[in-house]
């Protein structure tokens, strides 16, 4: 058997980006789309399977919001404006 040798993974260093807090993406409840809506809107912005954007839409009906997104500020405000771009209710907030 041939030997192998491993190679540790490469690491940047940490920018503030990185360790600043996370960011949200919350879809609100509005009653003026269909289901059929939002489940492709929310494939379109969170690359979600169809099942998954039916399982958030329910909560968003059910519960009156749900978070779709944590991560930076920056993907959290390209999600929500792709949320926005059909006339959901979005808010970006820092969590």
């Amino acid at each position: 058997m041939p030997e192998r040798t491993l190679t540790a993974p490469e690491v940047e260093d940490a920018t503030d980006a990185e360790v600043a807090p996370p960011w949200m993406t919350i879809l609100h409840n509005c009653d003026c789309h269909t289901f059929e809506q939002v489940v492709k809107q929310l494939q379109k912005a969170i690359a979600c399977s169809e099942s998954e954007g039916w399982e958030i839409a329910w909560q968003v009906h059910n519960t009156g919001k749900a978070v779709v997104k944590i991560g930076p500020e920056k993907e959290c405000v390209r999600v929500g404006n792709i949320l926005a771009a059909i006339g959901l209710v979005v808010t970006v907030v820092q969590s």
